[in-house]
């Protein structure tokens, strides 16, 4: 894949595509420290590489933390969430046994559900102009 600026290149396409992920905590329980997203951005950025994604941003507080993902339009949305959360989750219990001591019974850093809105390019009222717009045959 070849980048021009932001937009990339696939071997059929072009595209600009990013997504805002918000996962939180599983009971939001306040468990992560400066260390904890450290490293779980370390993990994020190696998973996001094995989709062949761009992890642009990452930060979180105690009980959440939010990612900016550049991705092409083969991935689908869900399946990286999944991994994203799978594997991070597994890698920061081994890591961090601490965490684990938070949730009990329940053997999940993760709470089930997820954020994801689509960010980037024009607001939709252009978008919506544009194409009302196009010269359409008659």
């Amino acid at each position: 894949m070849a980048e021009y600026g932001d937009i990339r290149t696939g071997r059929h396409c072009l595209f600009v595509l990013h997504a805002h992920l918000v996962f939180v905590t599983k009971f939001r329980h306040r468990v992560f420290t400066d260390a904890h997203l450290s490293r779980m951005e370390e993990i994020m950025r190696d998973v996001c590489t094995d989709f062949e994604t761009d992890l642009a941003e990452f930060n979180g507080e105690t009980n959440h933390v939010h990612l900016l993902v550049n991705f092409p339009p083969k991935v689908a949305l869900s399946k990286l969430v999944n991994s994203l959360k799978g594997v991070s989750s597994r890698r920061m219990r081994q890591e961090f046994p601490e965490l684990a001591a938070h949730y009990y019974r329940a053997t999940k850093l993760w709470s089930g559900s997820y954020f994801a809105g689509s960010v980037g390019g024009a607001p939709i009222t252009v978008l919506r102009q544009y194409i009302k717009q196009q010269n359409r045959p008659v």
